[in-house]
């Protein structure tokens, strides 16, 4: 039955508001994928230069480019430079004389002549021989005087009829938590030196004895962090029992601390006790729960420039490349200060710099608009591009990142921190994990010893034969 005027009109009113729904529904389905697709193809052109993502995860297609400036200087030593060679010494340890024994065109016997000339040369090399095995003998001597029974008494640490000596031991630490190698090579390495197998429980008990001689001067190295003017921090992941925890660095350029723990944020910092307590200013990444402590804040810079460079290349971002470009002056300028002997930038050389960082943001935010408000019954904040997400931080955190041209004691990055956690990754790509809880406890222990003693310059090996004796050398705090 055929439909009367006003019901076909209403069928097609109806039909064009069902079009009409599924043209909003589409076109807001092609929004959506569109910006799907723009952020795969803004995440596929990262890499390790305008990011944050490691080296490690570079791609083949593309090799990144230097964020460094070209020096000018050819590779290699430069002219005039001063020189290292091999010198001889005055006392060498050994002397091997070689002379003719007859001459050469008549045969004569020279082996009673005097020399007329000698000629010396030096070889460098490790001394072939097992271990040193000293005995120690205590001695009863009875008295002519008074006839009384008198005994020596064995060197401190001469506990038991045979062990190893502090050398050995504080060898196969060095191997072991500062070379990084597994307990069986370092049981390797040293049977092809020395001719003698240790077995891998006897080099754990060397660690657990360093571990527990070094807790009185990691006491004393967090003590000595709190009251720093300027540290650096940063965190890393590392697995533990096959389970990921996090190991927390804080540093000076003279001190490194590292701590472990299953969580990343404020309960580890609250629980490592550095932190929770610092009494001068944090360098760190931005990451939220580092703004909670501290007297003062400054962001890392290099992090900055990846991002920038990712907007400048990429995306073709003008206030971007303006805003590198400043960073970059300001760093050079700072530099030229400091070897003037300048604590700090005149005030008004101060106004003039920060004016052009804030026109350059005005300029990033009239070139990046804000989203659109959020439509009725969607929850939460609108998602913006990520190089406003940039230009908020910039702008809220000012302060935080012209740090560096305020206070000269500020760096410029947290590379820093960055190195100091480098070698904890490596030991990851070679031993996979930490069997316990303990062994993790050792290893940051005793890279903070040995990263702290490194810095100011002490012997390491013999640093650590102090601790495996008992009475460990410990770093300056002044």
């Amino acid at each position: 039955m055929p439909m009367d005027r006003d019901a076909q009109i209403d069928w097609l009113i109806q039909e064009l508001t069902n079009v009409r729904r599924a043209l909003d529904e589409a076109l807001q389905e092609n929004a959506r994928l569109k910006e799907r697709i723009c952020e795969l193809e803004r995440k596929e052109k990262k890499d390790s230069h305008n990011s944050g993502l490691p080296p490690s995860s570079d791609r083949f297609a593309r090799r990144p480019r230097s964020g460094r400036e070209r020096s000018g200087k050819r590779p290699g030593g430069q002219s005039g430079h001063q020189g290292q060679t091999l010198l001889q010494r005055h006392d060498p340890d050994q002397i091997v004389v070689h002379r003719p024994t007859h001459c050469t065109h008549c045969a004569f016997d020279l082996r009673l002549a005097p020399a007329s000339r000698t000629t010396r040369r030096h070889v460098l090399d490790l001394p072939s021989q097992p271990l040193q095995v000293t005995e120690h003998q205590i001695q009863q001597v009875v008295c002519p005087g008074c006839g009384a029974l008198c005994q020596a008494h064995f060197p401190t640490g001469v506990s038991a009829p045979v062990q190893y000596g502090p050398s050995l031991q504080a060898l196969a630490v060095y191997l072991s938590h500062v070379q990084l190698l597994p307990y069986a090579r370092v049981s390797q390495v040293l049977e092809d030196l020395f001719d003698h197998r240790l077995s891998v429980a006897t080099i754990e008990g060397f660690v657990i004895r360093a571990h527990r001689r070094l807790e009185p001067v990691e006491a004393a190295l967090k003590e000595a962090l709190v009251t720093q003017e300027v540290v650096h921090q940063d965190e890393t992941g590392l697995y533990v029992q096959g389970k990921r925890h996090w190991v927390h660095v804080v540093s000076t350029p003279q001190l490194t601390h590292y701590a472990h723990h299953p969580k990343r944020g404020r309960e580890a910092l609250e629980a490592i006790g550095i932190a929770a307590r610092l009494q001068g200013l944090s360098m760190h990444d931005g990451w939220s729960s580092y703004w909670t402590y501290g007297k003062g804040h400054a962001l890392c810079n290099v992090h900055h420039l990846r991002e920038l460079t990712f907007f400048a290349e990429e995306e073709h971002h003008l206030w971007a490349s303006e805003m590198k470009v400043l960073l970059l002056l300001m760093r050079e300028l700072v530099a030229q200060a400091k070897a003037q002997g300048w604590k700090a930038f005149p005030e008004h050389m101060q106004t003039i710099l920060i004016e052009h960082y804030q026109q350059i943001l005005e300029q990033g935010y009239q070139s990046v608009p804000a989203p659109p408000l959020a439509r009725p019954g969607k929850r939460g904040k609108p998602k913006q591009h990520p190089a406003r997400n940039l230009l908020d931080r910039l702008h809220t955190h000012a302060d935080a990142v012209l740090a560096f041209m305020r206070d000269f004691r500020v760096p410029f990055d947290n590379n820093l921190a960055e190195r100091d956690l480098r070698m904890l990754k490596v030991q990851q790509k070679i031993s996979g994990c930490f069997r316990s809880v303990h062994g993790a406890d050792a290893f940051c222990r005793v890279r903070s010893y040995a990263s702290t003693m490194r810095k100011q310059g002490h012997h390491l090996l013999s640093a650590l034969q102090t601790v495996l004796a008992g009475s460990p050398l410990f770093p300056s705090f002044s």
